[in-house]
């Protein structure tokens, strides 16, 4: 029995000491693709929802809609949005959509996604689909940083670019890298009430901290001053952005903190 009894202690050590190195090694290689697969490793083990996992829609649906927008489906394992699917009478942009599963106030999410050239997305959070979407929920931007400027013709604010916290918080330039469209990147959003933070391709690129005074004061200041609701609700459901060009999204997964 004693022997049995050191054996099962010396297995207990071992699977203990095995997640403190992953830990180190994540610590160690952060900016690099190995933290990409790293924490993919890890995480599978923890309370991860999948929204996404390349086969089913189901959650998911129009904001403000009971069903999938037909723009919106499934190609090679990515949720894709299609805009020659669009009717001539349709504006541009307007088929943003929620998963409305469930409602989430503090989570870790992560998603993988690419852009045309061009192109220009975002991720919403705090969803209330009492008010527009883009006037109250925070949102990561996703954009073609690379070729957005030059295929557009309009110069961009660095609030307006990738990894932004949109019209609030700019990311570091140096810290972040956004690959080529038609290339995959990797977008972490971590939120809490006391701090939240957006990571790029494994690495950090910019924090805040909700509804502090410096947050209030961002929005008083710039494009939300005339949006009082903007950012204050705590709870609400995830939504990605149609902004009128061609979207690929794969393994959207969220866990609650």
């Amino acid at each position: 029995m004693r022997h049995i009894l050191i054996a099962i202690s010396i297995v207990c050590l071992c699977i203990g000491c095995k997640h403190k190195d992953v830990n180190k090694v994540t610590n160690a290689v952060k900016g690099t693709e190995a933290v990409v697969e790293l924490a993919n490793t890890s995480v599978e083990k923890g309370d991860w929802i999948h929204l996404f996992d390349g086969s089913s829609t189901d959650g998911w649906r129009a904001f403000r809609g009971e069903t999938l927008p037909p723009q919106w489906k499934i190609v090679d394992g990515a949720l894709t949005f299609d805009t020659e699917k669009r009717v001539e009478s349709e504006k541009q942009g307007g088929k943003d959509i929620v998963y409305g599963a469930e409602q989430f106030d503090n989570f870790e999410l992560y998603l993988e996604w690419k852009l045309p050239e061009g192109g220009n997305s975002g991720v919403f959070y705090h969803i209330n689909e009492d008010f527009w979407i883009s006037d109250v929920s925070p949102e990561y931007q996703l954009l073609d940083d690379l070729k957005w400027e030059e295929i557009n013709g309009a110069k961009l604010e660095e609030w307006q670019k990738t990894g932004a916290d949109y019209a609030m918080h700019i990311a570091d330039n140096s810290k972040k890298i956004v690959k080529p469209a038609g290339e995959w990147n990797t977008t972490r959003i971590i939120f809490t009430p006391d701090h939240a933070e957006h990571w790029l391709n494994g690495n950090k690129i910019l924090e805040f901290d909700p509804w502090s005074k410096d947050w209030e004061k961002r929005k008083k200041s710039g494009k939300w001053k005339d949006h009082p609701e903007y950012g204050t609700f705590k709870k609400g459901y995830i939504g990605l952005q149609d902004h009128d060009s061609p979207l690929w999204f794969k393994n959207i997964k969220i866990r609650k903190l």
